[in-house]
């Protein structure tokens, strides 16, 4: 079993707020991300896949074909947005850092199977870098 983790880039903003809390209570659960205007980010996006070696190809993944789907299920619709009213799903959910992972998953699987058929590679893992401080990890299912 090998690994392949290809990484990606995209500037989005957010506001991350709750309308189940007082404004007091979002400034204090979410801080400076309660801005009312929102707040950007550059964020770092990795997927990583494991597979078998193809005897033929020598790869794991097409890395273009990855690269596709990826741009077509999530750079696409998250580059240069704000999130909160530009990204459907962020119209109901908070856009977190986790939830954003769990769109991205969600996405990402429900074409996985039509575009890496079969034996293909499997999708293992999404990270997200929001800051240099703040990383996060989905284990994919």
């Amino acid at each position: 079993m090998i690994r392949v983790t290809r990484r990606y880039k995209f500037s989005a903003s957010h506001r991350l707020h709750s309308d189940g809390f007082s404004d007091g209570e979002n400034r204090e659960l979410y801080g400076k991300c309660n801005n009312p205007h929102g707040h950007g980010h550059d964020y770092i996006l990795e997927v990583r896949v494991a597979g078998r070696l193809d005897p033929v190809s020598g790869q794991v993944v097409n890395v273009s074909t990855l690269d596709r789907l990826v741009a077509a299920e999530v750079l696409d619709d998250f580059d240069h947005k704000y999130m909160n009213a530009d990204v459907r799903e962020f119209q109901e959910v908070i856009p977190t850092s986790e939830n954003i992972l769990g769109v991205i998953e969600k996405r990402l699987a429900a074409h996985w199977q039509s575009v890496f058929p079969g034996d293909g590679p499997r999708l293992e893992a999404i990270r997200l870098r929001e800051t240099r401080r703040n990383l996060f990890e989905l284990r994919a299912s």
